[in-house]
């Protein structure tokens, strides 16, 4: 018994911001952007939501499936920007979609976040509790992103995509690995609402992302690559055995050096990040809807997708399409 991508879907707010855009609001340029991160432009939301954009993800990726929202049985959204503590986005994607059997939470693991909720996904109906799940990653970060800093607001973008899963007799998912690094937090982080109650009030702080872009750049180059090799490893397979690789796109530079560390050509690591920036948990997703529907990804393909982020959180798997 495996578990299965059966469908994949994907949505973007209609607004394009390109990094000439950016150059009118902070001291930019399209060729400093470039240079650094590979992106060129990135979508922002007008008014659409992580759930409205998770929502017609996970309609597409029905669609994509064949299936209806009453066949679902366990809905995941993965975010890290929720326009609401409570509900969860998930049980508002549940409304909206129509999928009253479907159990229904939140995750939040930053830019990992997709891949642990995948796993998560695995790992009930490995043990026989459902027999499919929805998995959503949706991020609206323009609200958290400071617009006067230019070292943050020209990396990230909205966004959402999701994946149906479900149990198969064929292979799917051949295995996970998961990592988590509390003591390096600080290097990227956002700030929610304060404490402040009649028995105390604690200073303000920023509500804004706020990273330090060597130290997570070191850290993806050095732990990505270290978590490939094992799940691979787990799995009796080299980094020549895979056929692509479909990673987090935070960074060009990252991912070309990643690809370096693992001795692959770059051609097996797709990227949409100059089109789309840094969407956290919608990357991967996003990314692997766009390869099915341009069909790049045939039948018997190994994959694998790779994730890090804040947290630090950083996970890989491993899979036969």
């Amino acid at each position: 018994m495996s578990v299965k991508i059966i469908g994949t879907g994907s949505a973007l707010p209609q607004k394009i911001v390109t990094n000439d855009d950016l150059a009118q609001m902070v001291e930019t340029s399209d060729e400093w952007i470039r240079e650094r991160t590979g992106i060129g432009s990135r979508h922002i939301s007008t008014g659409e939501t992580v759930v409205s954009l998770a929502a017609e993800a996970c309609e597409r990726a029905l669609e994509n499936a064949g299936k209806n929202p009453a066949d679902v049985q366990l809905l995941l959204v993965a975010t890290a920007a929720p326009e609401t503590g409570i509900p969860c986005a998930a049980c508002q994607v549940q409304s909206i979609l129509g999928a009253g059997s479907a159990v229904a939470f939140d995750l939040n693991a930053a830019c990992a976040g997709f891949l642990f909720a995948l796993h998560t996904a695995c790992a009930y109906i490995e043990a026989g509790i459902y027999e499919n799940a929805l998995i959503a990653g949706g991020e609206v970060l323009s609200k958290i992103v400071d617009w006067t800093d230019r070292s943050t607001c020209v990396l990230f973008g909205d966004g959402a995509g999701a994946v149906l899963v479900q149990r198969s007799e064929q292979p799917g998912i051949l295995g996970f690995v998961q990592h988590s690094d509390g003591t390096k937090g600080e290097v990227l982080q956002c700030h929610s609402r304060q404490l402040s109650n009649p028995y105390i009030s604690l200073p303000f702080d920023s509500h804004f992302v706020k990273m330090d872009g060597r130290e997570v750049f070191a850290f993806a180059v050095r732990q990505v690559p270290a978590c490939i090799r094992e799940v691979l490893e787990r799995n009796s397979l080299s980094p020549a055995d895979v056929d692509l690789y479909v990673l987090h796109q935070a960074n060009r530079r990252i991912v070309e050096g990643i690809a370096r560390r693992l001795s692959v050509e770059e051609d097996r690591f797709p990227m949409n990040l100059d089109r789309v920036g840094n969407m956290s948990s919608a990357a991967i997703p996003v990314l692997l809807d766009e390869l099915n529907r341009e069909g790049r990804l045939r039948q018997g393909m190994t994959l694998v997708l790779s994730g890090f982020g804040a947290g630090l959180t950083y996970g890989a798997c491993v899979l036969r399409w």
